[in-house]
């Protein structure tokens, strides 16, 4: 469903002066309806990675295919036909390109296969996560691939991770990496620096 393939962004200081300024790398394959929890500090670039996923940002090199399609190949109006970012309140991300759309090629679906969801708020009202829940478990039943990056600052949004995901990203300095499961995520040293205490408070619970 979706392959990040030796994808690279460089941000350098100007476009004179190339010296780096952050770089993103990513490697990794996702091939069916999955809910993917994603974790790292701010700034480390999982906004940066969903933007190159859908499109909205251009890679340095490599390329991200979506049901088998370049995102970056694919008319900017049916892009979103094929991944989708909902940023923080549920707004969707635009986007441009230096192409125009006749050169490009078309989506060939009308719903999107990919949806990422960029630090959702999660209203604590009664039934609201619920209802969030159960929407992205419906989107995955109907074949449909769900990222939910969170930047955990209360226990249940770890919870949350928990109960929802089957497998995990975490985002830090700009290197990507990928876990099976919530086990092997919080295994990892720099996961349980970023977490903190609430991950000793999960483990206690």
């Amino acid at each position: 469903m979706l392959s990040v393939n030796n994808l690279e962004k460089i941000y350098t200081k100007s476009r004179f002066n190339r010296t780096p300024t952050f770089q993103l790398r990513a490697d990794f394959a996702i091939e069916e309806p999955s809910i993917v929890g994603m974790m790292g500090p701010n700034g480390s670039g999982k906004t940066t990675l969903f933007e190159l996923i859908t499109g909205s940002n251009t890679p340095t090199a490599g390329q991200v295919l979506v049901d088998g399609k370049n995102i970056h190949d694919v008319r900017t109006d049916e892009r979103d036909r094929l991944a989708i970012h909902y940023h923080q309140s549920y707004q969707v991300r635009h986007f441009s390109s230096l192409r125009p759309n006749f050169l490009l090629n078309r989506a060939g679906c009308d719903y999107p296969k990919v949806h990422l969801f960029d630090e959702p708020q999660f209203n604590t009202q009664d039934g609201y996560i619920g209802f969030m829940l159960d929407f992205f478990r419906k989107l995955k039943a109907d074949g449909r691939l769900v990222f939910l990056c969170v930047h955990p600052n209360e226990k249940f949004h770890l919870e949350i991770m928990q109960e929802i995901c089957e497998q995990f990203v975490f985002v830090q300095s700009g290197t990507v990496s990928t876990y099976p499961n919530f086990h092997s995520l919080t295994e990892r040293p720099e996961v349980k620096t970023y977490l903190g205490k609430l991950l000793f408070e999960e483990q206690i619970a």
